[in-house]
């Protein structure tokens, strides 16, 4: 009950002070309050009685981190979200259609004749080897292009 009575005073000498650096801090008015509260709260909940001599300090010291914490994860918030932005249509495109997709390339690929196909997988396979170097001659690149002609032609139209 005693720390009861001690927080009250704390609270009411304390509170204006704390809100405002807290409102200071932040620039919003419902994150200031929450911060103050909790801090009292957290004096209520630990077993500590605050002595009089750096009370002030303490308090404000708490908010100072309070806000600081909340600072930070905001912070960290945006630059996830400009990290991964969710507005990207590849993002929010069902995973059944890309699926769809890639099993329709996976068959117009499984019709191609030898060795085109062979060549084809090449090619994905190593990310540096061009097609020329795979092909070696006009007739070879010519009939991969009318492949991946065939391809874009038979595949459903997705946004990859």
């Amino acid at each position: 009950m005693l720390k009861r009575k001690i927080l009250e005073r704390l609270f009411r000498q304390h509170y204006n002070e704390m809100f405002h650096l807290a409102r200071t801090l932040l620039s919003a008015d419902d994150e200031a309050e929450d911060i103050v509260q909790d801090v009292f709260a957290r004096l209520m909940e630990s077993d500590i009685v605050p002595e009089a001599k750096g009370i002030r300090a303490y308090l404000m010291t708490a908010v100072h981190h309070g806000c600081t914490n909340i600072i930070r994860r905001n912070t960290m918030q945006q630059k996830v979200e400009k990290l991964y932005p969710i507005d990207n249509v590849t993002d929010l495109q069902p995973i059944d259609r890309i699926t769809e997709r890639l099993d329709a390339i996976q068959a117009c690929v499984n019709e191609f004749r030898e060795p085109h196909r062979s060549i084809f997988y090449l090619r994905l396979d190593e990310p540096f080897v061009t097609v020329n170097s795979v092909t070696g001659d006009i007739g070879m690149k010519q009939a991969l292009d009318e492949y991946c002609k065939l391809i874009r032609n038979k595949t459903p139209k997705s946004r990859l």
